[in-house]
């Protein structure tokens, strides 16, 4: 396994907002998206006595990132969990704190290279789009059984598509006369049924990929859960880092940030008391994009939007 065969997002700059974080002895980093391991080599690497917990739902993504780490031994501890998982994974090793917790969010780039997981609307494949392939619910499923209701709220809300409705309505009505089982047809089917001035304004397929793809894997919900999971299993002093690549991530980790790094007293109190102090400093105002050096070696680090904040102190 050569370590070229996953170029990790913003690296150096990930590396770099952790670093006061890791050097402690014994730092314990949560990779909370291990994928292929790019990372947490590049971290594994950088801090010498840091010890490593990956979560993955991707058995393959596991495997890979298995082999690569390989030879950093004993610092190495690999879960098969959704990253909300994260304080069981943790208790479960039996580490209390994490120094350090990264989460590079969305689909994989094992995921979108690997053809017949159905990711893509650009290749035809199986509708499958499962993260986790042990799970049991498809996007050929979804496509299915939903409700036309479901299906148009899916397509809106997770996809942002203006033309959710009539999506939801085409499918309905091709599926009692064919079921829907590979994404050529799906990309078909939206194609025909998207206006030509909509077409020019990108890929009619993109959004509805996107919203299938975040249903079948629970993505916002999870996500939901995992930022607060995160932050509440930090050291005091220890750091977390999110990449996120479309709005609807990074609007819930802004948000779980801006509340944790917001005093809590009550407007008018005089003296602000030590259990309404923020628990998070943010590391960044706003969201960080990559340069154009980091897109020129990187295209998947187009869309990137990084946030950053330190534990200051604990929950009361």
């Amino acid at each position: 396994m050569t370590d070229d065969i996953h170029t990790p997002v913003l690296l150096e700059r990930c590396i770099e907002l952790l670093a006061p974080a890791l050097r402690r002895p014994g730092a314990v980093f949560v990779d909370a998206t291990l994928g292929m391991g790019g990372h947490s080599a590049g971290v594994l690497e950088r801090f010498p006595e840091a010890v490593l917990v990956g979560l993955d739902r991707d058995p393959e993504a596991l495997a890979i990132a298995g082999e690569r780490l390989a030879r950093f031994g004993e610092r190495v501890h690999l879960v098969h969990t959704v990253y909300d998982g994260i304080r069981e994974a943790l208790d479960d090793l039996g580490f209390a704190e994490a120094d350090g917790v990264l989460f590079d969010l969305g689909v994989s780039s094992l995921q979108l290279d690997r053809v017949e997981r159905g990711f893509s609307y650009s290749k035809d494949a199986p509708l499958d789009m499962r993260m986790d392939s042990t799970s049991e619910l498809t996007a050929e499923v979804v496509l299915a059984e939903y409700s036309e209701a479901e299906l148009r709220r899916i397509f809106r809300d997770y996809g942002e598509e203006k033309l959710a409705s009539r999506y939801a309505r085409r499918i309905v009505e091709a599926r009692q006369h064919e079921p829907l089982t590979r994404s050529a047809q799906l990309v078909d089917l939206i194609a025909k049924a998207t206006p030509a001035a909509a077409q020019r304004q990108g890929h009619p397929a993109k959004r509805v990929f996107q919203a299938l793809r975040i249903e079948v894997n629970q993505e916002l919900a999870v996500l939901e859960r995992a930022i607060p999971a995160a932050i509440d299993a930090l050291a005091v002093g220890g750091r977390i880092v999110v990449e996120s690549y479309q709005s609807l991530e990074d609007r819930i980790v802004k948000r779980e940030l801006a509340r944790r790094s917001s005093s809590t007293a009550p407007a008018g109190l005089p003296v602000e008391l030590p259990e309404h102090k923020p628990e998070l400093t943010l590391l960044i105002r706003g969201a960080e994009l990559a340069d154009d050096e980091e897109k020129a070696r990187n295209p998947r680090a187009t869309p990137v939007r990084l946030r950053a904040a330190e534990r200051v102190r604990r929950a009361s």
